[in-house]
């Protein structure tokens, strides 16, 4: 699994999303497909699929969080032929936030949060320049406008620490924005240890805040990998659980040990179910007792 992972929060439909995005995309794949038990939640759906080399995680875990367009799914698009083949598919039942049609940035775009509720946008990349196929893009709004820049920088020098991370591209608004956004970040690519990010500030006056719907896996080596990122980037003491924190900006993450991805995927039913109850108890994750417990059950 990639250093970092998009991870989608579902009520129930986790697994029919993940069905609907592979047939999508060509070169998609369902990688692990799981169910653990006794949680808040009741049995809980999880699934991992590859989009067009991307990695995504998807979770159906009932209805605490609903997915926004605060973070979109920005996907470069060989030709107008090609943008227009996924809007077909993805425009059925989906709630148009730009519509297909040429603009100042793209000679083809479009923008829609689909029927379960994820926000994609459609873009035909004529220079070829983008990094990778699917990039999340994060946009600051709300009295988070203005935000962009200042949590890049952040993100960039959190993610050096253990590896390679830069700001790759940035472009300020002009007189596209008007005044009072002269100056903030229209478009801008980052990277963090290997995957590519997008940010703006929002170019209208509107408030949708980032929440745990959509959140960021970081996969680690160790329990100092762990500390790490948690010392780093844990913001809101509250929203720590279950290997979950929320930055300053109000983006969730997953701080997880890769160890954990092995024992859930070829470990005994005991053991998963082991492995369940000790995280549930946690909220910065303990890798000897999450281990501890798999041993256990054996």
């Amino acid at each position: 699994m990639a250093k970092i992972a998009t991870h989608l929060w579902f009520d129930t439909q986790a697994v029919a999303a993940a069905e609907f995005y592979c047939a999508a995309f060509e070169n998609s794949q369902i990688r692990h497909k799981s169910q653990i038990h006794d949680t808040p939640s009741g049995a809980v759906d999880i699934l991992g699929i590859d989009l067009m080399g991307v990695p995504f995680e998807l979770i159906s875990a009932g209805p605490y969080f609903k997915i926004n367009s605060s973070i979109s799914m920005m996907v470069a698009c060989r030709s107008k032929e090609e943008v227009d083949g996924l809007w077909e598919k993805f425009s059925p039942d989906s709630n148009v936030m730009m519509p297909l049609d040429s603009y100042f940035f793209s000679e083809r775009y479009g923008w829609l949060e689909d029927k379960y509720g994820v926000s994609w946008q459609f873009m035909f990349d004529v220079e070829g320049e983008a990094k990778q196929a699917i990039t999340p893009t994060l946009m600051f709004s709300g009295e988070r406008t203005g935000q962009a820049k200042a949590a890049m920088e952040f993100y960039t020098a959190v993610f050096s620490g253990r590896g390679d991370a830069e700001i790759n591209v940035l472009h300020p608004y002009d007189d596209q924005g008007g005044e009072s956004r002269r100056g903030m970040v229209m478009h801008a690519t980052y990277t963090l240890l290997g995957s590519s990010f997008h940010a703006m500030d929002s170019g209208v006056d509107h408030d949708i805040p980032f929440n745990e719907a959509i959140s960021f896996i970081v996969s680690c080596q160790d329990q100092a990998e762990i500390d790490y990122y948690w010392e780093q980037m844990s913001a809101v003491p509250e929203s720590e659980q279950c290997g979950w924190l929320k930055d300053k900006y109000g983006v969730s993450w997953q701080i997880l040990p890769a160890i954990m991805d092995d024992m859930m995927r070829n470990g005994s039913e005991q053991q998963r179910a082991a492995v369940t109850q000790a995280f549930l108890k946690m909220k910065k994750f303990d890798i000897a007792a999450l281990q501890t417990a798999f041993s256990a059950a054996a």
